[in-house]
């Protein structure tokens, strides 16, 4: 089995995919920004799976903790076949309460972190014929709602693009779009799920379990549940003036990751 490096790993999808990989039996790199977590994590998974784990402690807001990364995945003494980019993070209110920093913050984290991480990654995986990159979105990139929504908008189209290019190399991407999941997510972020359905949750495993089927039959799009794929379906259908009308209540619902 090849190792597999997961951002975000210790909470939410990032453990659901550490979790389903490890059991799978591939050896783990786990990225986060809180190291007793992260020995926590690896201790767990080790223990359990028989696996080895190497915890990495990186903030991807920052270019060290970028650069961090981008060493590990170009090394080839120890490739990595599979990168799962899903570190990332919600702001609470519209664009303009939310501070300049914060915002360009997010913009680093979503959007240059996967670019450079996922740039490190591909000519070792391309020139060994293959591997996957799973690329965590949401069903908010196919709403106009700001920069979380405009973020994961290019995490999709950069996937699909890159993944056109590579066809043939046996180098997979995959772009995961999930909807409202059972993670830390909103709470990290001050937002209210009280007014949620409990039929809208997804569980964590299922999204990670759905991602590597779509991954594994060559996909370039993931989104997890026929719900959901539905309201894909039809925010694409609608011109985006009436997208952009849809009340704050249902948008909040396509925040995820």
């Amino acid at each position: 089995m090849t190792t597999a490096l997961i951002t975000g790993a210790t909470a939410g999808i990032g453990a659901a995919f550490a979790r389903r990989l490890a059991g799978d039996g591939h050896d783990l790199v786990l990225v986060a920004r809180d190291t007793r977590r992260l020995a926590e994590s690896a201790a767990e998974l080790r223990e359990r799976f028989g696996v080895q784990v190497e915890p990495l402690t990186a903030d991807l807001a920052s270019e060290a903790g970028i650069g961090a990364v981008e060493e590990r995945l170009r090394d080839g003494s120890r490739p990595v076949g599979i990168l799962v980019n899903n570190a990332g993070f919600g702001h609470r209110g519209a664009f303009l309460d939310v501070p300049l920093e914060r915002e360009l913050e997010m913009l680093k984290v979503h959007v240059e972190a996967v670019l450079r991480l996922t740039s490190a990654a591909l000519p070792g995986m391309r020139e060994r014929g293959f591997g996957g990159v799973v690329n965590v979105a949401s069903v908010a990139a196919f709403l106009p709602r700001g920069t979380y929504g405009a973020t994961k908008a290019w995490v999709v189209n950069f996937t699909q693009g890159v993944s056109r290019d590579l066809g043939g190399t046996g180098v997979r991407l995959l772009a995961l779009c999930p909807g409202f999941t059972r993670t830390e997510f909103h709470q990290r972020a001050g937002m209210g799920t009280s007014n949620v359905p409990r039929w809208a949750w997804l569980p964590a495993e299922r999204v990670v379990d759905e991602a590597m089927r779509d991954l594994a039959h060559g996909r370039t799009l993931s989104v997890p549940s026929k719900r959901y794929k539905l309201a894909v379906a039809v925010a694409r259908l609608l011109p985006a003036g009436k997208l952009g009308g849809l009340s704050s209540k249902a948008a909040r619902t396509y925040r995820t990751t």
